[in-house]
């Protein structure tokens, strides 16, 4: 086990001082020592990232050299898939990131993993319009659809892709964060089945256990109450009624710097975002989890938590007509309060 951790604390130091050789190098040469290939992605690289985003999560690293080091890690899988290519033995499976997805690291790995077991795996990259990934199927014909998703506020449009896919009678198999940690969502939209990371998803095809889920749930019956579909429509007039009390309700001259302020409008943003997704989902947790985080986020970049309980308060105040979201935001600033 310290093997591995040296190996991967070696591996994030190269990526993180933005030695792009370097980095290649090192995983080539673990290859050549005997390392498996699928070890070398989910061991190394993966655990890496997951460590860069950590990284930049506590304010240690910018969003400059957290994107650094994803491209490098995306160059090293390439390298590695380049030194590694076993013949198709099996069918072919489609992989994809959901429309508006745009981390696609976690699919790519997801997509090597199973070339490497044999699959014939079409990988269409990032941000998929739904459209063209149905053009796509009924073009190459595959077995499963693999689809990626890695924050929650892709959710409704991942719902729309999986249904469309379902409709054309490929199964789809759901993976990524976005999901939720326990694959919850992926089970609440219809899915035919969810994994936990790439290994346990190529498992799963492997076994042929699509469809996993006995009863998918493909109609969300609260979306009848339109608050998802009214909130989305009337999105800029909200934030543009909240933005404009801040500078009222939140002085800059006493507590708070004038960029504290204005980093809290831009947190607005955000916050709709994750809003409209528990409205689409009908999850609590989904938001007081995101309001959480946000709330250590900015902690460590010197910002009070408490802006964020005061930016749930004005919106909660601006939806006068949305009990469903009224309710998540009184939630949310729970969280925040106690965050």
């Amino acid at each position: 086990m310290s093997v591995v951790v040296d190996v991967v604390d070696e591996y994030l130091e190269r990526v993180g001082s933005a030695d792009e050789l370097g980095a290649v190098d090192f995983v080539l040469g673990l290859l050549d020592k005997g390392m498996p290939a699928e070890s070398l992605l989910l061991d190394v690289i993966a655990p890496a990232q997951r460590r860069v985003g950590e990284l930049w999560a506590a304010g240690t690293w910018s969003v400059a050299r957290e994107h650094g080091a994803t491209a490098i890690s995306e160059r090293a899988v390439a390298a590695i898939t380049t030194a590694v290519r076993p013949r198709p033995t099996r069918s072919r499976i489609t992989v994809a990131c959901t429309d508006g997805e745009y981390h696609a690291l976690p699919t790519r790995l997801l997509a090597e993993v199973l070339r490497l077991r044999g699959w014939h795996v079409d990988f269409l990259g990032a941000n998929v319009p739904g459209p063209h990934l149905i053009t796509h199927l009924h073009q190459t014909g595959p077995d499963a659809v693999a689809i990626g998703c890695a924050l929650p506020t892709r959710l409704p449009r991942a719902h729309a892709t999986l249904t469309a896919c379902q409709a054309v009678g490929i199964p789809v198999l759901a993976g990524g964060s976005g999901f939720g940690a326990d694959g919850r969502f992926a089970v609440k939209l219809g899915a035919d089945g969810w994994a936990p990371t790439a290994d346990a998803a190529a498992d799963l095809l492997e076994e042929g256990r699509l469809p996993s889920f006995p009863t998918p749930g493909a109609v969300l019956p609260h979306l009848a109450d339109e608050e998802y579909t009214l909130f989305t429509k009337r999105r800029g007039e909200i934030l543009a009624g909240v933005t404009a009390e801040l500078p009222r309700r939140f002085p800059p001259m006493r507590d708070y710097t004038q960029a504290q302020v204005d980093h809290t409008a831009d947190d607005l943003a955000h916050i709709a975002d994750f809003l409209s997704a528990a409205l689409y989902i009908d999850d609590t947790r989904l938001f007081t989890d995101f309001v959480t985080w946000t709330c250590d986020l900015l902690h460590a970049r010197g910002v009070p938590s408490r802006s964020v309980a005061l930016a749930l308060r004005l919106l909660h105040d601006e939806l006068h007509d949305f009990p469903r979201a009224r309710h998540l935001l009184a939630e949310g600033t729970l969280a925040a309060d106690g965050a």
